[in-house]
């Protein structure tokens, strides 16, 4: 087999449809378009969401609430998972190369889910109020990056 060989499956390809050429190609006049008509006008045509003039969709729904578009998106780690590990520094990298997180966002966020039962350092970009309490009583330390 040659590259000259080579092929797409028969059928597999369609002719682009060449409209406005005249009567003989079976597309001429109104290009497929019809008579007169919002569809046959250039530029013509519906927006996203229209609905024949009924209140739209997004019109209808009630708007609630607020959302805050520079809110910080923690990657979030409970003590349960920190006192798996055998390091007594702990780090955001450590945690990454332990496969604990895969992906960081905005920072880690230590959360007082579970208990630590030894002492370790813990540097991380936030921390819950109940994880900094369990770190400390464990006589670790708590470090904010």
């Amino acid at each position: 087999m040659k590259l000259s060989d080579l092929a797409p499956a028969p059928g597999s390809r369609k002719r682009k449809k060449r409209v406005g050429r005249g009567p003989g190609s079976g597309h001429g006049k109104t290009s497929c378009r019809g008579h007169k008509g919002q569809k046959a006008r250039t530029g013509g045509g519906t927006k996203p969401g229209f609905e024949g003039g009924q209140m739209p969709l997004q019109r209808r729904l009630p708007k609630r609430g607020f959302t805050n578009i520079f809110q910080k998106q923690y990657t979030i780690v409970n003590l349960a998972a920190l006192d798996k590990l055998s390091e007594t520094e702990i780090t955001p990298e450590v945690l990454i190369k332990e496969g604990i997180v895969k992906k960081v966002q905005d920072g880690i966020k230590i959360l007082g889910s579970g208990e630590i039962t030894r002492p370790v350092t813990v540097t991380a970009h936030a921390f819950s109020v109940s994880a900094k309490e369990k770190i400390i009583n464990a006589k670790g330390k708590v470090e904010v990056i």
